[in-house]
């Protein structure tokens, strides 16, 4: 057995059942290990594709994605989805080849520094230099990507290494036991909640990853407070909740802003500051904050807790609603707010206006998706408008990249959803800007056999960046660009195209799309006139407090 054959062995009994990435000079002796091994190894057209593909395996699994590279150029293409999956809080392992450690103390072909590089992107950056602290270093890896808050470590493995004779064995997996948040910080905590006239819950993805929906819903509706989840808390509350005020995080203000406004007490459950800064929902500091989560508040002059409770969330939940006693109902300003913002989403129902407004087709298409199926996001205005308009019943059907933010994770990351609920419809929401910077992985999902939509919001241009200048400067410059046919694209391919010629067509295109056993392409053109209307809405919304 050589190192790369212990490695495997090691990723096997993680419990790896993919690793996604690409062929290298450096890394042949572990793709010969990983030809005999219970691993799939999904050959990938790009490396970002590869690690974006780990980020959202992990993210939907809470175990650790892994993908592979070579050195040098292939190292550095990994890096923007390794990023994503750490600032994510999705667990990940990346794992390099190298030039052999005999040539590292002289310039050699293609060598950088991958520990040092990737170090400042990761929870933990290493390189395997004794063949027998491959099962430590493996165990280590895993371990510290899963642990909360998760994110990505790297393992560098040099040629020479791979190649020397190993002896050891995997270690065996430590059970990760429950922390429970104190009993002071749990009776402070319902003691603030019951004095609390006007009571707001923010959650976040934390809650997702501790599996705490269930016991959110609970909390609320026995408390009577109501919700407002972060982009990346979607669905922890079910959307059609009577206390579901939906998601916050826009950089305008919205209806859900005057929320804040009105709040005497935000109860922060699962939240990164990460995913909406508190110093624009909280900017003067004055709003108490009580602070649930698996891990302590980070520090932000906006974000300063009362009260912190540490531990499992769902049973520091269950032990404050012990304890608290609200008998009142729902502020009725948050109930009229709801009504606001319910008023808002169904006015688009009806909408025949061509191109489509971005509301409408969002409208159009949580119709036709079910309560389990899978919307994973790309970047650019569409997220926005996803964040806004698409809404969810259970968590983790939606899938917005809100730490890092890296476009083209949309097309990757839907493959990677449709390896692990293969049963589920799937649908990669990007715009023109984000498909082309990955769009080579729809080849990748037909080799593989994970058939998916992608749905093109185009507008021929960086539409996102375009909103923001207009909005500065009252002019755009440098985000306009030219587009290849996609339908004809597709097929070229060997994938289904379709392309949207009035606002009636979507849903039966849509339905025909999700219908098909290869992956299809949507081109669907889009009226990003909207977004100026909605920053003229915003700019002139006032709260009826």
């Amino acid at each position: 057995m050589n190192t790369a054959e212990l490695l495997v062995r090691c990723l096997e009994n993680e419990g790896v059942r993919y690793v996604f990435g690409l062929p290298g000079e450096e890394n042949l002796h572990v793709l010969e290990a990983l030809k005999h091994s219970s691993i799939q190894f999904i050959t990938t057209r790009h490396e970002q594709g590869a690690a974006f593909m780990a980020d959202v395996y992990g993210r939907l699994t809470g175990k650790a994605g892994v993908c592979l590279s070579t050195l040098g150029p292939g190292a550095t293409n990994l890096m923007t989805g390794v990023a994503d999956a750490n600032l994510d809080g999705a667990p990940l392992v990346a794992i390099t080849g190298q030039v052999g450690t005999d040539q590292m103390h002289i310039e050699s072909h293609q060598y950088l520094d991958l520990v040092a590089m990737f170090a400042p992107v990761t929870k933990w950056s290493t390189q395997i230099v004794r063949p027998s602290n491959t099962p430590e270093i493996v165990r280590k890896a895993f371990k510290l990507s899963q642990s909360e808050k998760p994110g990505a470590v790297h393992i560098d493995l040099p040629e020479n290494i791979a190649a020397m004779s190993a002896v050891g064995s995997p270690l065996n997996k430590d059970r990760l036991e429950k922390t429970y948040a104190a009993f002071q910080s749990i009776t402070e905590a319902a003691a603030a909640i019951s004095q609390a006239a006007n009571p707001l819950i923010m959650v976040g993805n934390g809650a997702i990853r501790a599996n705490a929906s269930e016991a959110v819903t609970e909390f609320a509706a026995q408390l009577n407070i109501p919700v407002a989840n972060t982009f990346m808390g979607k669905g922890v509350i079910p959307y059609t909740h009577p206390l579901a005020l939906w998601s916050v995080g826009l950089q305008l203000r919205d209806y859900i802003n005057c929320g804040f406004d009105n709040t005497d007490l935000v109860i922060a459950i699962g939240y990164d500051l990460i995913e909406y800064s508190p110093k624009r929902w909280n900017p003067e500091g004055k709003i108490p904050i009580i602070h649930i989560g698996a891990t302590p508040a980070e520090i932000d002059s906006s974000y300063i807790p009362s009260v912190e409770v540490v531990g499992d969330i769902s049973d520091s939940l269950n032990e404050i609603l012990k304890r608290a006693e609200r008998k009142d109902k729902a502020d009725p300003y948050a109930l009229e707010l709801r009504a606001d913002i319910q008023a808002d989403y169904e006015q688009y129902a009806n909408d025949d206006g061509f191109p489509i407004k971005p509301q409408k087709l969002l409208y159009d298409l949580r119709q036709v998706m079910g309560p389990e199926d899978i919307v994973i996001s790309d970047v650019g205005a569409h997220k926005m408008w996803i964040a806004r308009h698409y809404h969810c019943d259970r968590p983790n059907t939606c899938l917005i990249s809100n730490g890092f933010a890296a476009m083209g994770i949309a097309i990757p990351g839907a493959l990677a959803a449709k390896l692990v609920h293969p049963e589920r419809k799937v649908v990669a929401a990007t715009g023109d800007g984000g498909f082309m910077m990955n769009c080579q992985e729809l080849e990748t999902a037909l080799r593989v056999g994970t058939p998916f939509v992608t749905l093109i919001f185009n507008d021929g241009g960086y539409g996102l960046i375009e909103w923001k200048q207009q909005n500065q400067f009252g002019e755009a410059s440098f985000v306009h660009f030219g587009n290849p046919d996609f339908v004809k694209l597709a097929e070229s391919m060997g994938l289904k195209g379709y392309r949207v010629e009035s606002t009636t067509d979507f849903i039966p295109i849509l339905k025909t799309a999700l219908a098909q056993d290869v992956p299809t392409v949507i081109d669907c053109p889009v009226d990003y006139r909207e977004n100026y209307r909605f920053t003229q809405r915003a700019g002139d919304l006032s709260c009826k407090l």
